[in-house]
């Protein structure tokens, strides 16, 4: 190591430390409800708190977010923008396709995602230049446009009927778990990324929410949907409306707090922990080269032994996550507005806290990816199992849908 232990402890410190208070400058806007007299307290540290705290005006003093102003500014911005997010309950309402299969089965999917920069901005969909790059092999199906507006898809089935289930693994370490089965399972040819083949090429991230069923059997505009046949992060489904409401995850991207969708992966331990729907033609996704030439993918990272505790304002990883369902608190690279090279394909970099770190007192949340990556070059963070650190060959779709600072 290159520097003392106590020089890197204060250094690690010291970045902890302008991280929270940049947590703590949050926006004007009331990102969680409260009342006329009380500000209100997020259900933990992941999101940023009321910008009154600690002062001595009401939130009301203060001026309009820097972020509607210019969106790259600090205060919370909606990424992706074709449908509502209630961010007190970490949810978005996005509106719901119907497409068929060649043999006519119906195709319930939602859209988040395209490198078609025009119908981007038209729809409130996220641009991302990368999908561009995600057709290798069978990463990517094909779908005709009809004359009714409404997609054929050429491959690519999902059963929604098994049935989630996750279990803490044994002795001090609940990842990896003793049990990881995917509620919903696509075929080897599923993947959420769909190119419309004639109509001018464009790649579109279409995940799959219902296969199979008609409208009738998924009338579940008011909740309490039937997971055999949905997938499971749906909150409600309302085809007479035409909206289908998801459960978000919170994470952090550069040390800004976000939401995100999580709704396919192609590893079936991954997809459980996820929600996710098992695609394994993902798998074809070319991995390890982040921002290199002709690269569709981002990194995420994610912790496996991060501090763990409800409670523990450093709460963080899969070893929390398994154990009190509140999500792992994933690290995202580049998102828009923040970077350039967004994809909502994430190559998942998994890495673990050494027992050195552990004993020394390093541990703590990260919420930037250089931050990760210093502690790496440092070597107090690896692979699971002292493995090396970086790419795991897990491809996950995740979908950004808002910034909260």
């Amino acid at each position: 190591m290159s520097l003392l232990p106590t020089a890197v402890l204060a250094r690690h410190r010291l970045a902890l430390l302008v991280a929270a208070l940049v947590l703590m400058l949050s926006s004007a806007a009331p990102v969680f409800a409260q009342d006329d007299a009380t500000p209100a307290v997020p259900a933990d540290n992941s999101q940023s708190a009321p910008a009154e705290t600690g002062a001595g005006v009401p939130g009301t003093y203060f001026g309009p977010v820097p972020s509607s102003v210019q969106r790259e500014l600090i205060g919370p911005f909606q990424l992706l923008k074709s449908g509502p997010v209630d961010t007190a309950n970490s949810t978005v309402t996005l509106p719901l396709y119907l497409g068929h299969m060649p043999d006519g089965t119906n195709v319930w999917y939602i859209l988040t995602d395209t490198n078609d920069k025009g119908n981007a901005d038209a729809l409130g969909l996220n641009y991302s230049a990368k999908l561009g790059y995600a057709g290798t092999g069978q990463a990517v199906r094909n779908a005709t446009l009809g004359t009714d507006a409404k997609l054929t898809f050429e491959s690519g089935t999902v059963d929604f009927s098994p049935e989630l289930a996750v279990k803490p693994g044994e002795g001090d370490n609940a990842f990896p778990p003793s049990v990881a089965t995917p509620g919903s399972v696509g075929d080897d040819a599923y993947t959420p990324l769909v190119r419309l083949t004639n109509a001018g090429d464009a790649i579109y991230n279409a995940p799959i929410v219902a296969f199979g069923t008609d409208a009738d059997q998924l009338n579940f505009c008011g909740g309490s949907p039937n997971y055999s046949i949905v997938h499971d992060d749906v909150l409600s489904f309302c085809p007479s409306e035409g909206t289908v409401t998801l459960a978000l995850t919170k994470g952090f991207s550069f040390g800004r707090p976000v939401l995100y969708l999580s709704t396919d992966a192609n590893v079936e331990s991954v997809a459980a922990l996820e929600s996710a729907t098992l695609a394994p033609a993902l798998s074809d996704v070319q991995v390890g080269t982040d921002d290199g030439a002709f690269s569709a993918v981002e990194r995420i990272f994610i912790a496996t032994n991060g501090p763990t505790g409800a409670d523990n304002p450093q709460r963080q990883g899969l070893n929390s996550a398994i154990v009190d369902g509140d999500g792992p608190l994933n690290v995202l690279g580049g998102i828009p507005t923040v970077a350039t090279d967004y994809s909502p394909i994430w190559d998942a970099n998994i890495y673990s806290w050494t027992q050195e770190a552990i004993d020394s007192g390093y541990r703590a949340r990260n919420i930037q990816e250089f931050e990760i990556l210093g502690l790496a070059n440092l070597g107090w963070i690896t692979g699971p199992n002292g493995a090396p650190f970086g790419s795991s060959g897990i491809v996950i779709n995740c979908p950004i849908v808002m910034r909260l600072l």
